[in-house]
């Protein structure tokens, strides 16, 4: 069947593209037909930036749904939350453009992996976040993770909004790159596989490691 997995992260500089890319390689080894997708993309004019990282990640060249613009159908033109950014372009956010894409993508390929902006609760108005996108559409979802300094509470208040809005959490992506204190980072990992067993027992979790390019 083909299935649809949201990736988000517990900020913005999670590390949400690079392990985008590394769950997309690791679907592909297993035989299955992947593209990422992006949920909304700011600070880009005329092509995602992040669409370009994930094909260099995962050794492709851009995709003929990346030149059409269907891997990324909302683009606006400053770094900022999405719902400033439209402010800014002077334009809407559609959000039944992102749907079409995904399900034209959905129809393509066995897994659509879409990217959000920034974390769970970036706004897209001011009443609608990506986490309700997440909800609405009943995704399951990816949440990336990383054991820097303060990254507990933005793990916890993450996870709390997950099960308050009744997201499935479908894998948590440990990213490495953020190891730098080595005492933090073991015990942030330990601690998150104590709370997911907890609260979410059927949730996988997954080390990822640098991808070398």
């Amino acid at each position: 069947m083909n299935k649809v997995l949201f990736i988000s992260g517990i900020d913005t500089d999670a590390g949400k593209s690079y392990c985008t890319a590394w769950l997309a390689n690791k679907l592909m080894d297993e035989g299955k037909s992947v593209i990422t997708q992006k949920f909304i993309q700011t600070g880009c004019t005329d092509q995602s930036e992040d669409i370009i990282l994930h094909r260099t990640l995962t050794r492709q060249p851009l995709l003929p749904e990346d030149i059409d613009g269907t891997t990324a159908p909302l683009i606006y033109s400053h770094p900022c939350s999405p719902q400033l950014a439209a402010r800014i372009d002077h334009r809407e956010i559609p959000l039944e453009v992102i749907d079409q894409s995904t399900k034209t993508l959905s129809e393509r390929y066995d897994y659509v992996l879409v990217e959000g902006a920034g974390g769970l609760m970036v706004p897209v108005t001011d009443t609608f976040f990506t986490i309700d996108y997440i909800a609405s559409r009943k995704l399951p979802l990816v949440l990336v993770v990383h054991g820097g300094l303060g990254s507990i509470n933005h793990i916890v208040l993450s996870l709390e909004a997950i099960a308050h809005r009744g997201v499935e959490l479908h894998t948590v992506l440990y990213n490495t790159y953020f190891d730098s204190d080595p005492l933090i980072a073991e015990d942030t990992r330990a601690f998150i596989s104590r709370y997911l067993a907890r609260e979410f027992p059927t949730t996988q979790i997954f080390d990822v490691p640098r991808i070398s390019i």
